[in-house]
């Protein structure tokens, strides 16, 4: 992802700091050449700091952990929560560098012995960037290729289904929880696929909403083609047409807030989850069978992420808007103790 793109993402979270700090007696300057990096500084004198979406919150070594998707679902497998069995492959020269033979090729074998489809994913990568759903060798060698033209370390897993939904948690508190949709069009019975796309990709222009959808990402020619469909196809009206298997909004995804909605054992899941890795904010992005407001089933924990960037989230409505407000002041209040 490129600094401009991540610029245009921060500058959601610094607006919102900036309008939110006075109200507790804090200010908040911003390193004025890129905008990406800030302090904020509380009236008894200390301060705090944030880059792009990082907070100045969460211990550095749980962070980092939570970054790595792979170790991340190690400790969280190891206490006992329910995660996603995966394997992670290397780029050629992290190979050789390391000594391993699991690059590609290994890969592929692996994914032939779990079984297409599978999904692959950059272990280290946020907001749905690189992550597809392959079903034979050639769309897994492909994707595993776009992989590590960013990163040197992919991670490939059987995929799982159910409704997704990501819980933000902030100090023992839920702060809000949304199902997460990927992206789709709904047919009119007159326009094609493009077209609905090109208005969908307008409409978020005109939320000022920082979505850009890429109507040449091979991921969406892939996932048309298993709905037999193309660009060029016209769905009939009111006809739900799913154009990526990954639901983050920063992809173009919808989400529904379900903050008030959501089952208490999902809630204690998600604080608990928060504590055991060692953080005080948390995104946890769940897959359940069923809804989140019914009593747990089945589901599975599928990454946390300790900088849970709500940029695109807010754009999605007044009551997101309030619902990050409130959050984003929660976090201030708490950065000062």
């Amino acid at each position: 992802m490129g600094i401009m793109k991540k610029k245009s993402e921060h500058l959601v979270l610094a607006k919102i700091l900036k309008r939110l700090a006075p109200k507790i007696g804090a200010r908040v300057m911003l390193e004025p050449e890129w905008n990406i990096a800030g302090q904020i500084r509380y009236k008894d004198g200390r301060n705090r700091y944030f880059r792009y979406n990082t907070l100045d919150l969460n211990p550095v070594g749980a962070a980092d952990i939570s970054k790595d998707k792979d170790y991340a679902s190690f400790f969280m497998r190891r206490m006992g929560y329910p995660t996603i069995p995966g394997k992670t492959f290397f780029r050629e020269e992290w190979c050789k560098a390391i000594g391993s033979r699991r690059n590609i090729a290994a890969g592929f074998r692996y994914a032939k012995r779990t079984g297409f489809p599978v999904i692959v994913k950059p272990n280290s990568g946020s907001q749905g960037v690189g992550v597809a759903l392959v079903h034979n060798e050639r769309e897994f060698v492909r994707a595993m290729k776009l992989i590590f033209k960013n990163d040197k370390v992919a991670l490939v897993q059987k995929p799982v289904h159910g409704r997704d939904y990501r819980v933000v948690v902030l100090d023992k508190n839920i702060i809000s929880a949304y199902e997460r949709i990927p992206l789709n069009v709904v047919g009119d019975g007159r326009l094609t696929i493009r077209q609905l796309l090109s208005k969908k990709a307008r409409a978020f222009a005109a939320s000022s909403r920082d979505t850009n959808i890429n109507m040449k990402d091979p991921r969406i020619a892939n996932k048309l083609r298993q709905q037999k469909l193309n660009m060029r196809s016209v769905p009939r009206r009111g006809e739900h047409v799913f154009l990526l298997d990954n639901a983050n909004l920063s992809s173009g995804g919808d989400s529904i807030d379900v903050t008030s909605v959501i089952h208490p054992e999902f809630k204690r899941l998600a604080i608990n989850l928060t504590r055991d890795m060692g953080l005080r904010l948390c995104g946890v992005d769940l897959m359940i069978q069923g809804t989140i407001s019914e009593k747990p089933k089945k589901y599975w924990v599928l990454e946390i992420n300790a900088a849970p960037g709500l940029d695109h989230y807010v754009k999605t409505g007044k009551t997101q808007e309030k619902i990050v407000e409130k959050l984003y002041l929660k976090v201030l209040k708490s950065l000062s103790r």
